[in-house]
């Protein structure tokens, strides 16, 4: 059974020749939240740092901290009173060693010489813990 013309109202709907843009809008939006969602997530892989001139003349003498990439550590006093460094196995033992290090020479400065490839988050700590001690002086060697 056919329907006529008559059943549905008496008009015939001309088929339209427009592009629906709603879906296409929507899609934009979508991708327009997803770019600017994501590159607040992410972290830089790169870290471009400023140079730093020489600012002024490094201690006479001072205790001296090595921090290398595989996160072995060593610890000497530098300058007039050279002492050989001394490798150590744990952070604990390097602390332990800069404690003992500082009381018997307070006045001297702690500088730390952290390795292109080593982690910033150990030399962070080493501040830290060279602070705890009570230690005012604390800086970082440059070439």
């Amino acid at each position: 059974m056919a329907f006529s013309s008559s059943m549905r109202g008496g008009r015939r709907s001309k088929l339209k020749s427009e592009i629906n843009v709603v879906p296409y809008i929507d899609v934009m939006l979508v991708l327009l939240i997803i770019f600017m969602a994501v590159p607040a997530n992410q972290t830089p892989n790169v870290v471009n740092l400023p140079n730093a001139e020489k600012s002024a003349l490094p201690p006479d003498t001072y205790i001296h901290i090595t921090v290398k990439p595989d996160a072995t550590l060593s610890i000497g006093v530098s300058g007039k009173e050279t002492v050989a460094a001394e490798s150590l196995p744990d952070r604990a033992a390097l602390v332990a060693r800069l404690r003992e290090l500082h009381e018997s020479n307070p006045d001297y400065p702690v500088m730390i010489s952290g390795d292109r490839d080593s982690k910033y988050a150990d030399v962070i700590e080493l501040i830290s813990e060279s602070k705890k001690l009570g230690i005012n002086r604390v800086g970082l060697a440059t070439k």
